[in-house]
């Protein structure tokens, strides 16, 4: 990978460097509600039934799009999508011009730093697979901010 190849356009990665831009915080793999309002979108602390709560990662990630239907790659959608991700999230960070975060693994050096600065929702989150559909507004979480310090 190119030295600080976080620092180029998204469309400019390669595979190995788009997969490395991932901090490992897991809130992509939560349910999100949208208002059909104003559009708002709320994050709930429903985890996908292939969301490993330990690792922050998808359990089965090659296949994921193939098990689960409303699973997305970002890299394949178009640029609404960021919208849907959290504001912490670097492939939305820099899609909007913006620098990583000093927790961002890339940036500390370490993978645990995602976790150690509370953005990761390791231990914080129920499997879809214990939760009723009807009752996902219930499950609505205020943790995760519109705009986090960075």
């Amino acid at each position: 990978m190119r030295e600080r190849f976080w620092e180029a356009p998204l469309a400019s990665l390669s595979n190995d460097e788009w997969e490395a831009l991932c901090d490992g915080c897991g809130r992509c793999c939560l349910h999100k509600l949208q208002d059909e309002d104003d559009d708002a979108v709320f994050f709930t602390d429903i985890a996908c039934h292939l969301f490993d709560p330990e690792q922050c990662r998808c359990r089965d990630y090659p296949n994921r799009l193939k098990q689960v239907p409303d699973c997305l790659s970002i890299r394949a959608q178009e640029d609404e999508i960021y919208d849907w991700l959290p504001p912490t999230c670097a492939y939305r960070l820099r899609y909007q011009d913006r620098p990583l975060p000093v927790w961002h693994p890339l940036i500390s050096g370490r993978a645990d730093s995602v976790h150690e600065a509370g953005i990761s929702v390791r231990h914080r989150t129920v499997s879809e697979a214990d939760v009723d559909e009807e009752d996902y507004e219930d499950h609505i979480i205020l943790w995760i901010k519109p705009q986090l310090p960075l």
